[in-house]
């Protein structure tokens, strides 16, 4: 039914009740037995008016179960009439709107059936009925006007209920016969005949939906968040689901939503009030929109997938499966604005003081219209331009339009975001291009909106005011659209008399009509209808206008990136350079083009520039101009998605068909074969969108040719005005011109569609057809994905006999390459031709032509493939040969690689700028040493540098195959072998093998690679080979100078092996069984040689030592004293071995041999120190109690203390059984373990008695010989407060809320601010302190601050100074006792589980938790990925933070040192420590060695850290060989760097007190380096019994003789280094005696150690100094130097590239090196650094004591050393005499004072902690008096003024040189003045002052003169100094 008949002819008249059974006469009813309550009864249709149905108008089917949605049932009571209006949709799309008017009849009893009509009146009055049935009055209609319905169904039962004399059948009659008026604004008066006027009004515009207050109404019952929410998801087609009580609710809320989604149309299941009975509808698989009673809201749980909105409740449930894409930013935010606005617009002025007169809100239906306007801008905005990405591809017989999703979503920049893909690929979109596509059709508000108001509102955004202004205006339209005649709206309808109509019982029921009257109504309308003339609506078709290009949008959006003109002028001038063939200028440019191709603007340049010089005839290129040309479309085209959005592959597809060059006479090969390598070719989107775009130009140019014919001259029109143009000619033409112009078009099409099919193929088909590169996975299967734009009007329809078999390829199995594209163009082509209207001769035309052009073109590529292979290869660098070390040799010579880049960005010139260093071209080689590879930059601007990157290859921890993306690199070839190698030594070589190499040559680089990682035995790595003949001996061949010695070797072996027994001889495994399996196993063999028994009898080796050693042992014996183990404990005093092997009996420790030959515990040294009464044969039965028979030994004593620091490995289970449960439990081992316990007990005893002040404190140590008046009568500023709780309690995670990056720092660390607390007043922070067993280490819960302060005389005494008893209950027995336990054993938590103390015994166990070695392990391989990523992230900076985070290495080292620390505080305070964790050998190790580095300055020096590292890591068998994975069989347990990790915590401690290391940060970078390089023996093994086995141990230097270059040990090595280079030196180096380190731990004070990150790239890793330090000479490959030119002092450091110690060395060293050059230009011997050195402190040492004067040092660090150390405190040194300078060392770590580290003994000595900290100024001293005076120097020297200070607090009177200068120039102590008297102004004082004005201050030292401004100010003076001494 057009608009233009009046529209009466659909609307129908339904009575519909509660269905009865029909019996013989038709006017009796019958009802189903239905009991009342339940909703199972049939609605049945009564009665229906007309009785036929109208013409094109199908009745729909069903309409009883609308009326009542929740089912037909009876009602015990009559309920008030109800109305609502149910919407159906038919199969047409039609929606047909049903009003729904229900009442309650009485239902009849069964008794009454069978009366007649009259006696059925009378028992209705007579009798009154139970139960009511509902009845329904229905008009269903397809035009929407609901308050029309409601009126006349309502006049409808007024008449009934009233008993109004009207006749029913008139008023239906005249009701189904009234004419509405059509659209646009008309109204009309109705009237049904009852007395009764109503006036319709329809809307103005058709187009525009009626809403009346829906959409209001929605947004107050959900509010905002949750309508948009639901828009979005109905925009993005998902289930939405609306629930309520009420209808009518339901019914608006739908009207609601779908006016909120205009212009768009919603196409998908839309039923506002679903029926109870259609319920599984909801389980619909497709989108839909429906309404349903909250009856059933328990039936909708189940749905998973669907969005439900509870109307009564006003929520919105979004399931956990489904995301709903919302708004693009910032429109969003704008919206919720805007909305916000409309609604509440009370807000914006709520918090303003004086509020302007209350601003009331719109009424309902205004703020609809607003709501609405909101959402109308909101897609004006969303789609602003879409008509710029319209394709017209037909105009004519009906225009055919496309649109190019992929350009608009391009040009908006929003292909990215989440929603609005989306919406253009919905049903709503495609909808909505078939309507609003049409260039020449009526418009309306929005079409107006998108053309003319989009520069308003870029305008209007951010102005709040402007925009609701805006938003008025719209809603003014829609609502005069919706209302065009406000005033004149007066209805007349009856209603029934107020409160009467249900509450009547006794009512007539409704009677039936006469359908005869009714129907000749109708008939009577309906002829009269015919005579009248046709009302026709005028249409109003205009031109369609587009608005604002796109391009003008984004930009002003901000969209387009900003590209600087200089990147683009340099694309274009390298396009020009390869056109006029200056290749050098070209290529120097192209690194840059390249890089410039990220940004699309240089892309767009590019495709541009490329344009005009094929437009040039310039297409035909030589070899080196194509190659340039194809890299750079390449590059273009790699940065291009497969979409295509910004049109870069559309532009350059017809130049890549244009581009060629000559390969020989009548082959040419065009750029196409070289570009096939993009996603985009096989996208069949893309083909499509360049298909209708090229289809739209040629359908424009065939009609401007038609006008230009014609004569008319036209401006430039787009395609659309054109087809706007020739439909509105269209009904004009002649019949034979119109044929004519369709036949046109389709021939266009057809031309287009077969010269797509040659471009397809072109860029399809690779050069080498015999390969399937590009068909590979998602490429060609995309043709069965969703098409990139939208079909309309297509007028050929399908075509059903389309060659089907040659489109549907899935079912092929073949892998030719030519069916797959033919089937691809195939599937193409049927696409578009059937969608443009292609006729079926031509489109089976095609189908025959396709396979021909495809095979025709691979006939022409195999040529061109063939003349291709011929061509010159381009020529590469030269390989640079790397220098190799003495020793080392080449494996493989050189392979042609590419050095990738990594994720470190300053190789690839990324943050840091300057040119990209990589990709690098040059060849990998493989030494017996390194992997090295070597070569130059592929950018030319960096090609003169060269590359080297190399580690050992030892230090390989992964090799893997990988695929670096064609994109990164254009040199790599298709299928190049490439690998990525991942070193511990944080090297990463990315390779790509060149071409020419052949796979095969890379897998045996692999395989040797392999080979050279995991030799079969450690003799076999570098460290053995190096330098010998015959790689392939397994023993190293030396020459030995001592065979004896050797042979001593030998046989100690032998015996300790017979010794042990056979689980010793196998090499693989480590962990000896236990003990109570050697028992079981073979007898020792009986041997004639020595051996030692582990019998339980009584042992030989506790007999003295000269007895038990045989002769040919004496010597062994003698090396073993050499040892460092030997050399250290000599130097402690821990027992001596006399020549004669005696020892003295007074010694608590003696060195015993128990182990010389290994077979206590293999991992153990030779000589260990043991309490001097346990014997010989007691520590062979306690060894078995610990792992790996790792026994307790000392390693260290303190000097001061005497505490001694022990170690030993975990325990076993059994051997725990005696030593710490209670003692009343039963003993469940058998009774050796029970004695065994006993003599572990004896030896912990045997420690403890060793102690010098145990001995003393007779016994127990009792604490009543000291009272807490002792404890409290030092002074308070030298008092110590150990906060050692709180250390135990971080320690052993007792704490709560101080996790690992919390250490709370306590009173003892910072000490500039130390407070002393009394014992007797526990702070409140101790007192809340949980009591746990470490709440205060043993202290009862009332004694808190049990500090143990000690006087600083009994601290150096050696004496102890105990807190007092406290006076504890009787049930506090087991804490009286000392607070502080003689020995603490630290154990793991998890082996002392169950664990009691014991109050009788003097030892204690710290319980703690620790990391195990794979977590070691694990943690190091997410610190190589974090420091070294395999590729660049997103954001490097966060990535890099966040994977370090990750990897928690930091959390590891700060529990080291937290437990180091510990262990430092429990040594100090007089206990000795047991390090017992794990098998002895890696945290143990960390820990001892850490401790002792802390306690003793000794291991801070060179000789000092070396001795440490052979003691406690060589000597105690810490497994190097194992935890680096140096064998063949350790290959499985992987890379642990427990070593590294002792060395980065060693850092840590030198970051923080730089002054106490001899050595220097480089010195720990070189030992990390070569413990994992195997370039020397010192860290293979795993202990001095594998030495021994392999005759390392006793190696004697002579034995170098042969290669003295080779040096075996890594000592030597360094030794021979320092002296000839201060490389390790640490100039800062001024240590304070006896001094403690305590570092903080805290994460926030740890530093990613620089080791981890940094690179030099120049010349490899700086470890092997050969290689870097050699002279600097012209290599070859660098060239000679261009000296022609002025030579510039300027020197530019790449931060990756350069060594930056070696270009620009310190101040220092540089002095250093330039005496030494002066020295050798003099001829002389230069004389050694260090001696230099030693003379410069000495001199300044001996100057600084000499000179009384204020000359300060310039070089201030060359005092550091120097200057007395108890005049060290807050950061200044101060000298003896009057001179003063300060030292202000700013130390890349925290600065303030309160985060400084604490150093220091503890004691009346300051610490030299703060001299990290910045000073204070000047102006926070502590200032008495001050003042400007003159001040004679010292000797023939001058007056000069000085600003004085005089400070009582400390007794001095300092000088400055001004009053702002913060810097103290000298110091005098008043403590030495021994007179002030007047002077008499000397030569050179100050003229025209009083003579009075002098005065002299004489010290014990020197005589000062004075001279003030005035006699005044002098006296002033004397007087202040005078009266400061004489209070002193």
């Amino acid at each position: 039914m057009t608009d233009g008949c009046p529209k009466q002819c659909d609307k129908r008249i339904l009575l519909v009740g509660l269905a009865r059974r029909l019996e013989a006469s038709c006017l009796t009813w019958h009802y189903d037995e239905v009991s009342p309550g339940n909703g199972d009864g049939q609605g049945q249709i009564l009665q229906r008016f007309p009785e036929k149905d109208w013409e094109d108008n199908p009745f729909p089917q069903g309409i009883e179960l609308f009326c009542q949605p929740s089912g037909w049932q009876l009602f015990g009571e009559r309920h008030p009439p109800t109305f609502f209006i149910a919407v159906l949709t038919d199969i047409n799309s039609e929606r047909h709107y049903c009003a729904c008017f229900t009442f309650w009849e009485a239902a009849e009893s069964a008794q009454n059936r069978l009366k007649n009509e009259e006696e059925e009146e009378v028992a209705a009055l007579a009798q009154p009925a139970q139960l009511f049935a509902p009845k329904s009055l229905v008009l269903v209609s397809r035009l929407d006007h609901a308050d029309v319905f409601r009126n006349c169904l309502g006049l409808i039962y007024t008449i009934y209920v009233d008993g109004l004399s009207t006749s029913l059948e008139t008023v239906i009659g005249n009701l189904l016969t009234c004419t509405i008026p059509i659209t646009g604004g008309t109204q009309r008066t109705i009237s049904l005949g009852a007395g009764d006027r109503q006036v319709i009004q329809t809307p103005i515009t058709d187009s525009l939906p009626v809403s009346n207050c829906s959409v209001a109404l929605l947004f107050r019952q959900l509010g905002i968040t949750n309508v948009l929410c639901l828009f979005c998801a109905a925009l993005t087609e998902h289930k939405i689901l609306f629930l309520s009580s009420s209808y009518q609710r339901l019914t608006d809320a739908c009207r609601g939503l779908l006016a909120l989604m205009f212009p768009l149309k919603y196409s998908f299941t839309y039923v506002p009030i679903l029926p109870a009975q259609l319920l599984e509808v909801l389980s619909t698989p497709t989108p839909f929109i429906i309404g349903v009673s909250s009856t059933f809201q328990s039936e909708t749980q189940e749905l998973l997938d669907v969005i439900v909105a509870d109307l009564d409740g006003g929520t919105v449930t979004v399931p956990e499966c489904i995301h709903i894409s919302l708004l693009p930013e910032p429109l969003l935010h704008q919206t919720r604005e805007a909305l916000s606005m409309v609604l509440d617009p009370e807000l914006e002025i709520a918090d303003l003081a004086f509020s302007p007169s209350t601003i009331s809100a719109s009424s309902l239906k205004m703020q609809d219209k607003e709501i609405r306007a909101v959402f109308l801008r909101l897609f004006a905005q969303l789609l602003q331009g879409y008509r710029w990405c319209l394709h017209i591809i037909r105009i004519h017989p009906e225009p055919v339009i496309r649109f190019h999703k992929a350009a608009f979503l391009g040009h908006r920049g929003l292909v990215e975001d989440d929603f609005l893909p989306k919406v253009l690929e919905g049903m709503a979109f495609a909808g909505f291009v078939t309507e609003r596509g049409p260039p020449y059709r009526a418009t309306d508000l929005f079409d107006e909106l998108v053309a003319n108001e989009a520069r308003r509102m870029q305008a209007e955004e951010g102005s709040k005011a402007r925009i609701l202004r805006h938003v008025k205006e719209l809603a003014e339209q829609l609502y005069k659209n919706e209302n065009p005649y406000p005033a004149v709206t007066m209805h007349k309808v009856q209603k029934p008399a107020e409160g009467c109509h249900h509450l009547r019982l006794h009512q007539r029921p409704f009677p039936r009509l006469d359908e005869g009257t009714i129907q000749w109504i109708i008939d009577q309308a309906t002829a009269k209808l015919q005579t009248a003339p046709p009302a026709v609506k005028a249409e109003k078709k205009c031109m369609v206008p587009s608005g604002p290009p796109l391009g003008a949008i984004t930009e002003r959006n901000g969209v387009v990136l900003a590209n600087s003109a200089r990147r683009l002028e340099v694309v274009r001038n390298c396009i020009t350079y390869v056109f006029e063939s200056k290749m050098l200028e070209a290529k120097k440019l192209l690194p840059a083009v390249l890089r410039a191709m990220k940004s699309r603007a240089a892309r767009q340049c590019l495709t541009q520039e490329l344009n005009l010089h094929v437009q040039q005839n310039r297409a035909v290129l030589d070899h080196q101009q194509f190659d340039f040309i194809v890299r750079m479309m390449n590059c273009c085209l790699q940065d291009c998605s497969a979409a295509d959005e910004h049109g870069i592959a559309a532009a350059l597809l017809p130049l890549v068909t244009a581009f060629c060059r000559k390969l020989s006479p009548g082959i040419t090969q065009f750029a196409y074969s070289c570009v096939q390598e993009h996603l985009v070719w096989t996208n069949i989107q893309f083909w499509e969108a360049m298909f209708y775009c090229d289809v739209q130009n040629h359908i424009r140019a065939l009609y401007l040719e038609g006008a230009e014919e014609d004569g008319v001259q036209k401006k430039e029109q787009s395609a659309l005005e054109i087809a706007a143009e020739q439909c509105c000619y269209w009904p004009t033409l002649s019949r034979e011109k119109q044929q004519e112009l369709i036949q046109k078009e389709e021939s266009t099409v057809f031309s287009q569609a077969i010269h797509y099919a040659n471009r397809m193929s072109y860029l399809l088909l690779p050069l080498d057809t015999s390969k399937s590169r590009l068909l590979r996975g998602a490429g060609l299967a995309d043709a069965e994905s969703v098409s990139n734009s939208f079909i309309t009007n297509s007028i050929a329809g399908s075509v059903a006999d389309s060659y089907d078999t040659e489109s549907g390829f899935e079912e092929a199995e073949s892998s030719d390459v030519a069916n797959y594209v033919v089937r691809f163009i195939n599937r193409f082509v049927d696409k578009v031709c059937t969608e443009s209207g292609v006729t079926n001769e031509h489109l089976k035309g095609l189908h025959v032509m396709i396979p021909d052009i495809v095979q025709m073109h691979i006939e022409t590529l195999d040529a061109v493939h063939r003349e291709s292979k011929r061509l010159p290869p381009i020529q590469k660098p030269k390989l640079l040969r790397p220098s190799l070390l003495i020793g080392e040799e080449s494996v493989m010579e050189g392979l042609r690689v590419y050095l990738m880049p990594d994720g470190r960005e300053e190789a690839a010139g990324g943050g840091t700028g300057g040119p990209a260093l990589l990709p690098a071209e040059g060849a990998v080689f493989l030494t017996t040493y390194r992997i090295i590879f070597k070569g130059t930059p592929t950018d030319p601007l960096a090609g003169e540098q060269v590359v080297v990157r190399s580690f050992p290859v030892a230090s390989l921890t992964k090799e893997e195959k990988i695929t670096v993306p064609a994109q990164v690199d254009q040199f790599i070839q298709e299928g190049c072998a490439q690998l990525q190698l991942r070193s511990c030594t944080f090297q990463l070589l990315r390779i790509a093998f060149d071409e020419e190499v052949a796979s095969e040559s890379a897998e045996i680089f692999r395989k040797h690679l392999n080979k050279l990682r995991y030799p079969q035995h450690v003799s076999d790595t570098f460290a053995f080979t190096a330098g010998q003949v015959t790689k392939q001996v397994v023993q190293p061949k030396a020459k030995e100078k001592n065979p004896s010695l050797r042979a001593i070797s030998k046989i100690l072996v032998k015996n300790a092996k017979k010794t042990i027994g056979r689980q010793y001889v196998t090499r693989k495994k480590y962990t000896p069984p236990p003990w109570e399996q050697r028992g079981t196993q073979q007898p020792f063999p009986e041997d004639q040689e020595d051996e030692i028994s582990v019998s339980e009898e009584v042992e030989r080796s506790t007999l003295t030592p000269s007895t038990t050693i045989r002769p040919s042992d004496k010597m062994t014996m003698s090396h073993l004293v050499e040892r460092a183990c030997c050399r250290d404990y000599q130097r402690l005093g821990l027992g001596t071995l006399s020549n004669s092997l005696t020892r003295s009996k007074n010694e608590p420790f003696r060195i015993s041999t128990v182990n010389r030959m290994y077979a206590v515990c293999r991992s153990y040294p030779g000589l260990l120190i043991v309490p001097q009464s346990i014997q010989d044969n007691t520590i062979q039965r306690i060894s078995r109690c610990y792992r790996q028979n790792r026994f307790p030994v000392v390693c260290w004593r303190s000097s001061r203390t005497k505490a001694v620091l022990l170690r030993s490995g975990g325990l076993h289970g059994k051997g725990v059984v005696g030593l710490f449960k209670s003692q009343n439990a039963p003993a469940t081992g058998p009774s050796q373990a029970d004695s065994t316990s006993l003599e572990q007990e004896k030896y912990l005893q045997a420690v403890i008695n060793s102690m010098p002040h145990y001995a003393e404190a007779s016994g127990r140590n009792t604490l009543s010989g000291f009272t807490s008046a002792q404890m409290s009568s030092s002074d308070s500023s030298e008092k110590r407060q150990p906060k050692l709780g709180s250390l135990m309690k971080q320690v052993m995670g007792g704490g709560k809320d101080e996790g690992p990056g919390t250490l709370s720092r306590g009173g003892h660390r910072a000490r500039v601010i130390a407070l002393a607390t009394s014992p007797k007043s526990p702070s409140a922070k101790e007192r809340d302190s949980p009591r746990g067993k470490w709440g205060s280490i043993r202290a009862s819960g009332r004694v808190s601050s049990y500090a143990l302060n000690m006087e600083i005389g009994s601290r150096l005494a050696g004496k102890e100074l105990l807190s007092t008893q406290p006076n504890g209950s009787p049930s506090e027995a087991s804490f009286l006792r000392q607070h502080r336990a003689s020995l603490y054993i630290i154990g793991d938590k998890s082996q002392l589980r169950g664990v009691k103390p014991d109050p009788l015994q003097h030892w204690e166990v710290v319980p703690i938790e620790v990391f195990e070695a794979r977590q070691v392990k694990t943690s190091f391989k997410k610190l190589m990925k974090a420091c070294v990523p395999g590729s660049l992230a997103a954001e490097p900076g966060m990535a890099y933070l966040r994977s370090l985070e990750d990897s928690e290495w930091l959390v590891q080292i700060h529990k080291i040192l937290q437990i180091s620390v510990l262990v430092v505080e429990l040594l100090d305070t007089g206990s000795s420590v047991l390090v017992s964790l794990e098998d002895g050998w890696d945290i143990t190790t960390q820990v001892v060695s850490l401790v002792q580095l802390l306690s003793d300055p000794y291991y801070r020096t060179m000789e000092g850290f070396r001795l440490l590292v052979e003691k406690e890591w060589l000597s105690f068998g810490h497994r190097f060989s194992h935890r680096g994975a140096q064998t063949l069989a350790s290959q499985s347990s992987g890379f642990t760097p427990v070593f590294l990790q002792f060395l980065d915590c060693v850092h840590q401690i030198h970051l923080q007190f730089p002054l106490e290391f001899e050595f220097s940060q480089y010195y720990l970078k070189f030992l990390g380096y070569h413990a994992a390089s195997a370039r020397f023996r010192t860290f293979l093994l795993d202990s001095d019994y594998e030495r021994l086995e392999l005759g390392l141990l006793y190696e004697e230097k002579g034995e170098r003789k042969g290669c003295p270059q080779l040096f075996r040990s890594v000592w030597d090595y360094i030794d021979r280094l320092n002296k000839k280079t201060p490389v390790f030196f640490n100039y800062m180096y001024a240590p304070e005696d006896g001094e403690v380190l305590r570092p903080y731990s805290n994460i926030s004070n740890l530093k990613v150690w620089d080791y981890y990150t940094q690179e030099t790239l120049s010349e490899g890793p700086s470890y092997d100094w050969e290689l870097v330090q050699g002279p600097v000479e012209p290599s070859e490959e660098a060239g000679q130097q261009d000296t022609s030119g002025p030579q510039s002092r300027r020197k530019v450091i790449w931060p990756c590239y350069d060594n930056r110690s070696r270009l620009e060395p310190d101040a220092i060293s540089q002095l250093l090196e330039e005496l030494q050059n002066l020295e050798m230009e003099l001829g002389q011997v230069p004389e050694r650094w260090k001696d230099t050195w030693d003379k410069v402190k000495a001199f300044q040492r001996s100057e600084a004591q000499a000179d009384s004067s204020s000359r300060a040092a310039a070089g201030s660090l060359l005092m550091a050393s120097s200057l007395p150390h108890q005049r060290r405190s807050l950061g200044v040194y101060l000298q003896e005499s009057g001179v003063s300078s300060t030292i202000n060392l700013s130390l890349d770590s925290d600065t303030s004072s309160t985060s400084t580290p604490s150093s220091g003994k503890q004691g009346a000595r300051r610490s030299t902690s703060t001299l990290y900290s910045q000073f204070q100024t000047a102006e926070s001293e502590n200032r008495s008096y001050e003042g400007s005076l003159y001040k004679k120097g010292a000797f023939m020297k001058p007056w000069k003024p000085r600003w004085f200070v005089l400070d009582k607090t400390k007794h001095q009177l300092r000088y400055y040189d001004s009053r702002l200068d913060t810097e103290c120039k000298g110091v005098i102590d008043l403590a030495e003045v021994e007179s002030i008297t007047p002077g008499t102004p000397t030569m050179g004082a100050p003229k025209m002052v009083d003579e009075k004005a002098f005065f002299d201050l004489k010290t014990t030292k020197r005589v000062y003169n004075f001279c003030a401004q005035d006699v005044q100010l002098a006296q002033q003076w004397i007087d202040r100094i005078q009266s400061c001494l004489s209070d002193a």
